[in-house]
């Protein structure tokens, strides 16, 4: 079987050892009466948990380099705290240590300041929401989490809400034979359902050059204010073709005014 690796910080995790439970035991036992070289293998033997658990972090924007080395962070901190009386298995005492430290990171570097206050109100309800997935195998709602945190939901949804990156409007969503779909083709505009529009910049004669069903389509896009998807099943055709035409129409437009 083909072996695939990831380059992350110089780490190929192809050549990364897999330890055997026994070892490990081994290891840490050589780790906790001050073996150097024990502890060094010992967190060259767990940095495919780093590696597995930083995936999740992946929607983060950030540097995947910067992320493996604060996860690395929390593997040593849970090396150095680990128990090895407590009968429990070092990965299962180390992830929500890892994970930690990831989410602190995350919080105290994010582009946009959010109160600590907030911060702390959001990953809470983000525990909350692992804990509850774990137990109930399905997502909470935002009433669930705020029952289990006591608190109200409003709280729990306005943190949540100030901890989230934001995304440009330019952002590709979904892309069919070469057609790119981005965020702003999903978003309704309410505010322009009059006619309007077309009449103060005075493309109504432009507007009415158009074949039926590019007419259809401006028309539903910028005078009813649907999304792309919302077109395409009222007119019943692709949300890609919807693009397509949509472009075409505006592009006619274009070159009408122009001559």
């Amino acid at each position: 079987m083909k072996q695939f690796k990831v380059e992350i910080c110089g780490v190929n995790s192809a050549r990364l050892p897999l330890l055997k439970n026994e070892e490990k035991e081994e290891l840490f036992r050589r780790v906790k009466a001050g073996d150097v070289a024990a502890r060094e293998e010992y967190i060259k033997g767990n940095l495919r948990l780093v590696l597995s658990i930083i995936q999740r972090f992946s929607q983060s924007g950030e540097n995947v380099d910067d992320l493996f080395q604060i996860g690395c962070i929390g593997l040593i901190k849970a090396i150095d705290n680990f128990d090895i009386q407590q009968n429990v298995k070092f990965s299962t005492y180390a992830v929500p240590m890892i994970m930690g430290e990831l989410r602190r990171y995350l919080r105290d570097n994010s582009s946009i300041r959010v109160s600590r206050s907030l911060r702390d109100i959001a990953y809470k309800a983000i525990h909350a929401r692992e804990e509850y997935v774990k137990a109930w195998n399905r997502e909470p709602t935002i009433s669930e989490i705020a029952k289990k945190l006591d608190m109200e939901e409003g709280d729990i949804a306005f943190a949540l809400d100030a901890i989230q990156q934001p995304i440009s409007l330019h952002e590709p969503i979904y892309q069919e034979g070469g057609d790119a779909l981005y965020v702003m083709d999903q978003i309704s505009d309410k505010k322009n359902k009059e006619d309007k529009w077309v009449e103060q910049i005075s493309l109504r004669d432009a507007l009415e050059k158009l074949p039926e069903r590019e007419k259809n389509i401006i028309h539903l896009r910028y005078l009813a204010g649907k999304t792309q998807m919302e077109v395409a099943s009222e007119i019943q055709i692709s949300q890609a073709q919807v693009s397509r035409l949509e472009k075409e129409a505006l592009r006619n437009m274009q070159n009408y005014l122009k001559a």
